[in-house]
């Protein structure tokens, strides 16, 4: 909300994206519509349109869309407000003006037009990044705004929740964020909705746009496979190896890369590089996978996988990327000696390498430091980094932050998530 009211009338398309049923439209439709009815926006100045409703289907065409806006703004002199929702849906038509088949009229040529028009301000949300490519953003000329919705945070749910912050914690890596599951109350209701926004929204989606029906099957299991693997390294090559030897399923890397990105596209699944800390390089593969939503990841897996340490990473990857960070998986080469005096190089995994502007921020996720050893061990990497950007530690126990001999500080997963100023103390 904040970030449209910034951005109101600044003459850029504001670009609502996120996963499918995340609140984008209500965020749009209900919150921000309020909020211009209550600046003295009139019921008639706010245009809109949800493209993904059989009542506009016919909208979907990109000549009906535009003709019924501008229908819809008959008066010069009033500034409107342009809602379009789903934009993802418009087609792409033939030009009928030109003899070039191949030349196409799609939703940017709506908007750009649009766009020409000095009494409109123009809102779009879309549930697929490709809509966000560099090539349309070059035809937007540069003049479209990105605004991200994600599931709930876990200090959103908590904000509303009925028991102590660790009923909440446990509710939470369990059934993620997406708002509908927080309105139903068994968990027979809230694991047939994550199913069913599986089965009949999110893979239907994929299958239609990138018409891969053929392949649902791979679709399905590789899905499983990227749930039962979140935090660990893995990359296409590896993932079609599975296949080959759990499934007798051949599928080549580069297919498997491919569908990986539709997930992605989807914003079913993140993906999160690996970086040399003490090299300042890029390590192409392996990568880690996150799902944007816990719960749906635990829903893929009819909650069969609940491993907190894993589930636990996943959250924690989620909330810094909704603060607005960059966030890679770390690595720390050490060269030491084995017991004979051979030179051995080992590679320390840091979890999370933080960046945000000229801030950065080094995060290991543990479940229990209680032991001396494991606790060590937990901070073996953090350690080696040979810089002096703030270094922590998030685990599962109820704790009062505290710092190390080394200036590492330990802090507990529900104070990590309710207040966003610890990172920086």
């Amino acid at each position: 909300m904040n970030q449209l009211i910034r951005k109101k009338d600044n003459g850029r398309i504001k670009v609502i994206t996120g996963l499918r049923r995340s609140g984008k439209s209500y965020l749009l439709f209900t919150l921000y519509r309020q909020y211009l009815l209550e600046n003295g926006i009139g019921e008639d100045q706010i245009v809109g349109l949800a493209l993904d409703e059989i009542d506009n289907a016919k909208y979907c065409n990109p000549f009906e869309l535009n003709k019924v806006i501008k229908e819809r703004m008959p008066d010069q002199n009033k500034r409107y407000y342009v809602f379009i929702d789903e934009i993802q849906f418009v087609t792409e038509v033939p030009n009928p003006y030109l003899d070039n088949p191949d030349e196409k009229i799609t939703f940017i040529d709506v908007i750009l037009g649009l766009m020409k028009l000095p009494n409109t301000d123009i809102y779009v949300t879309g549930s697929n990044s490709k809509m966000l490519s560099s090539d349309i953003l070059t035809q937007f000329r540069d003049r479209g705004d990105e605004i991200r919705v994600n599931p709930l945070s876990f200090a959103e749910v908590y904000e509303h929740y009925q028991g102590d912050k660790r009923g909440a914690w446990r509710d939470y890596y369990t059934y993620g964020g997406m708002p509908l599951v927080w309105t139903l109350e068994s968990h027979e209701e809230r694991s047939r909705y994550l199913w069913d926004l599986f089965n009949r929204t999110y893979i239907k989606d994929v299958l239609e746009r990138h018409q891969v029906n053929n392949d649902e099957e791979v679709l399905e299991i590789l899905l499983n496979v990227l749930a039962s693997g979140i935090g660990s390294l893995t990359n296409p090559k590896r993932l079609s190896d599975t296949f080959a030897s759990e499934r007798q399923i051949r599928i080549a890397p580069d297919t498997i890369d491919r569908y990986i990105g539709f997930f992605m596209e989807a914003f079913l699944i993140q993906k999160a590089e690996r970086y040399d800390v003490k090299g300042r390089k890029y390590i192409r593969t392996p990568v880690k996978y996150y799902y944007s939503d816990p719960g749906l990841r635990n829903a893929r897996l009819g909650f069969r996988q609940l491993e907190e340490t894993h589930l636990m990473e996943n959250v924690l990857y989620n909330d810094l990327v909704r603060r607005g960070f960059d966030v890679d998986v770390g690595v720390v080469e050490q060269n030491t000696r084995d017991d004979t005096g051979k030179k051995i190089r080992r590679q320390l995994e840091v979890d999370f390498v933080v960046n945000r502007g000229d801030e950065r921020y080094y995060i290991q996720s543990a479940l229990s430091i209680a032991d001396p050893d494991r606790r060590e061990q937990e901070i073996a990497s953090l350690i080696k980094i040979p810089d002096s950007f703030k270094k922590m530690v998030v685990i599962k126990d109820y704790v009062k932050p505290w710092r190390d001999d080394h200036g590492i500080q330990y802090v507990g997963i529900e104070d990590f998530l309710l207040d966003e100023g610890l990172i920086s103390q």
